[in-house]
């Protein structure tokens, strides 16, 4: 009796102690805390995702990814209550990194990187402050917020020229005549565009950030969730090919008469409700049983970090999370430079006669006030157009890839981007990579070469300009840039504008040379 007694008392010291209540609520309410202080430092990186939200269709859906977290993190709230909260110091190190590549992206003015690193700090937030075993218990919930950050835009060319590919192929197969050139589709019946708006990117990201949410609640394998999620990928884009076919054979059918207005969108809306229905219909079959609470953990309580711990390492958070917009704002702060600006300028080619760019003339737009030159070069036969632009300073909304917003004039011809692609040219014994793009209105097609010149490197990746950039800003270099365009039309082979642009080149070429190396200097 006293033997099984001493057991007894022995089995029940190993119990730890009941602690209060009010220590994870202590955890979360520093959490909140530290998370508002990291949102209040990086408003403006904040803002920027909030206001695409607003502006974007495409990605009006950010509204509701962190409610969604929320919700996934709440509906497991019995399972995490058995889960210590206590701070993980390595996290530390994670935020310092992650501050640095924000800080980086902010001097080389890369928003769509300073806003993963905004949501990524967030996250390794958590973990550090409530523990890495609370965190991997949360890590569903937690990298589904990286859904809030709106990006997905780089994947719209390759999308359309999919989906254009994808109807043409079909159209074929059904025995209807078809011309297809880049995103344009002619038929007997009337001619088809593959604009923005059916690229099929709306559905992409809607149906992932659905596929996640549903892979999420109803499986608990890792394989079964990353299957799913992979359909979930891979199903929108086959189903906005047949989409786009169902549209050009109801229009082809109806003699124009269908589906060949602002309907075409709600066809295409009801068409990806039910290929969605029929996806999830499909998973319940596999669907798993709800996880269970271990019956030998619940009825401990776990052991929570000292509220003395987790503040310091909310201070520390802080602490490493403000230092980089201050170092940020110093390297970007305007250098005043009195030294008069030198005047770019090009030497006339010979056989080559020289015209101003007219209004209706296709031009790419700048933010800022760089100097600019944009003429018409003509041998007689051919017309070649050249731009050349350059930045003494670049700074934020005043550089060579600032986004910039074309206005519609009334009457003037409206350009469009229908092509695009990476192209390696040889010039006068010169290799330069170029970017070649197709500009049309409405019969009138452009071939483009684009490439930017960048402390003396020649690129046509803007990835690669972004980094000379932060370059140039970091180590205090000379951060002018210019941009190179070369442009001529043709009628049905792009053969006819290549050899023209060559030729212009190969005479401007070392004339381009030495008004920037004068401009440079």
């Amino acid at each position: 009796m006293i033997a099984s007694r001493a057991v007894l008392l022995s089995s029940q010291s190993s119990v730890p102690a009941p602690q209060s209540p009010s220590v994870p609520r202590w955890a979360h309410a520093c959490l909140a805390l530290t998370l508002l202080a990291l949102l209040a430092i990086h408003l403006p990186t904040a803002s920027t995702i909030v206001s695409v939200w607003w502006r974007s269709p495409t990605f009006n859906h950010g509204f509701l990814i962190l409610p969604v977290a929320g919700w996934l993190i709440w509906s497991r709230r019995a399972q995490l209550a058995a889960i210590p909260r206590s701070p993980w110091p390595v996290g530390l190190w994670l935020l310092a990194a992650l501050g640095a590549v924000w800080m980086v992206s902010a001097v080389a003015n890369v928003r769509v990187v300073q806003q993963y690193c905004l949501v990524l700090m967030c996250i390794t937030t958590v973990a550090t402050l409530l523990g890495r075993p609370m965190a991997t218990a949360m890590a569903f919930p937690l990298f589904y917020t990286l859904l809030a950050v709106p990006f997905g835009e780089i994947f719209m060319p390759p999308l359309i020229d999919f989906t254009a590919g994808f109807t043409v192929t079909l159209l074929q197969l059904a025995g209807i005549p078809v011309f297809h050139e880049n995103n344009f589709i002619a038929l007997p019946t009337g001619n088809w565009a593959v604009a923005d708006a059916c690229s099929g990117l709306r559905y992409l990201i809607a149906s992932l950030a659905l596929g996640m949410l549903y892979a999420c609640v109803n499986y608990q394998s890792t394989t079964k969730r990353v299957v799913f999620i992979g359909i979930a990928l891979v199903l929108p884009i086959i189903a906005n090919g047949l989409r786009a076919c169902m549209i050009v054979l109801i229009g082809h059918w109806s003699n124009m008469q269908l589906a060949a207005g602002v309907d075409h969108l709600i066809y295409g809306w009801v068409f990806f409700g039910l290929v969605m229905t029929l996806l999830f219909w499909c998973g319940g079959y596999w669907r798993d049983a709800p996880a269970s609470i271990s019956p030998a953990i619940t009825p401990l309580t776990p052991v929570h970090a000292a509220p003395a711990r987790l503040v310091r390492v909310a201070v520390g958070v802080i602490a490493l999370t403000a230092i980089w917009p201050v170092l940020a704002t110093v390297i970007l702060r305007e250098r005043p430079d009195t030294t008069p600006a030198p005047v770019l300028s090009l030497a006339k080619p010979a056989a080559w006669r020289v015209s101003p760019m007219r209004p209706g003339d296709w031009h790419m737009p700048h933010r800022g006030t760089p100097q600019r030159i944009a003429n018409n070069y003509s041998d007689g036969r051919r017309t070649v157009s050249l731009q050349l632009t350059w930045y003494r300073h670049q700074s934020e909304g005043a550089e060579l890839l600032a986004p910039v917003r074309r206005t519609v004039v009334s009457g003037a011809p409206q350009w469009e981007e229908v092509a695009s692609s990476q192209h390696r040219i040889r010039v006068a014994g010169r290799q330069i990579s170029v970017r070649q793009s197709v500009q049309q209105a409405a019969t009138y097609k452009l071939l483009v070469w684009r490439w930017y010149r960048q402390d003396g490197v020649e690129t046509a990746r803007p990835q690669l300009l972004k980094l000379l950039l932060a370059k140039a800003k970091l180590t205090g270099g000379n951060d002018a840039g210019a941009e190179i365009i070369v442009a001529a039309p043709y009628d049905e082979q792009p053969a006819q504008a290549e050899g023209a642009m060559r030729d212009l080149l190969s005479a401007m070429l070392p004339a381009i040379d030495d008004g920037l190396r004068h401009v440079d200097r």
